[in-house]
């Protein structure tokens, strides 16, 4: 080993001196250390790690599979929930007027996101309550009490408010699925699916709160037309109109309790 290092220290011409011992020192230690981990690992009996099953009710389903496609299933409704509260419900219509209306006022962030998404959620929960008291009444409660099966509480909740988003859906938007979808004209509107029922629904939303949002527009325009001509006939080109009729469009907003208004009229269009 000696000879080893003075040849390759030659041969390499090293310009520094090589410290051999240390590394046949550290050499023989990892050795030794590699030799008495291997031992122990030997003798070291190995552990089997224990099998986890979970019951329900502390019975065993016959089938072990559907267990699990239970629970993905859930996790995926979960996963979605989002899109259903946003897309199944009267909360697309109400935050886009509620957006619009702040855009026509010309407040900027004012107000907030926040304070918009969360008034239009519990204005939302507000139209739906009639929904699901019946959802509550014809389906949960007999659930709990273990009179009707799962498939059964999902059918009736389906059903019930399969109804609502019938109702507040136009004819126009409903023939046109139904005539791209290819399925047979069923007897009863409640007897569609949702693929149907659910675009149908959010293409009818989208219209209304477009149509709200042009009759919320108008006024405020008006105000902007009057106060731009005026600052033109006055010269006063270098004063933008937005900002000198913001306070008259506040003003305006205000005295008529606008706020009330437009919230009652989003409630009636729903509840007339």
């Amino acid at each position: 080993m000696t000879k080893l290092f003075h040849y390759l220290n030659y041969k390499f011409n090293y310009n520094y001196k090589f410290n051999y011992k240390i590394f046949v020192y550290l050499l023989y230690l990892f050795l030794g250390v590699f030799l008495l981990y291997g031992v122990y690992a030997a003798e070291t009996p190995k552990i089997d790690l224990p099998n986890v099953s979970i019951e329900i009710n502390g019975k065993q389903t016959a089938d072990p599979v559907a267990t699990p496609l239970k629970a993905i299933g859930l996790i995926t409704v979960l996963s979605l929930a989002p899109y259903i509260l946003i897309m199944m419900t009267p909360y697309i219509r109400i935050v886009i007027v509620f957006s619009m209306l702040r855009s026509a006022l010309g407040t900027q962030q004012t107000p907030p996101n926040q304070v918009i998404i969360a008034f239009s959620f519990f204005v939302t929960l507000y139209v739906l309550n009639p929904v699901l008291i019946k959802i509550n009444e014809n389906a949960l409660q007999p659930y709990l009490n273990k009179k009707i099966t799962q498939e059964e509480f999902i059918s009736r909740v389906v059903k019930e408010y399969k109804k609502f988003m019938i109702k507040h859906t136009k004819s126009e938007d409903l023939v046109f699925f139904i005539n791209y979808s290819k399925i047979k004209k069923p007897e009863k509107l409640e007897d569609l699916p949702l693929t149907v029922v659910i675009p149908a629904y959010i293409l009818s939303e989208l219209k209304v709160a477009f149509i709200i949002g042009f009759l919320i527009y108008l006024p405020f325009l008006v105000i902007d037309m009057i106060v731009g001509s005026v600052l033109m006939a006055m010269g006063m080109f270098m004063m933008s109109p937005m900002t000198v009729s913001l306070p008259f469009k506040l003003l305006l907003f205000v005295s008529i309790d606008g706020w009330k208004l437009i919230t009652e009229g989003l409630i009636k269009s729903y509840y007339p």
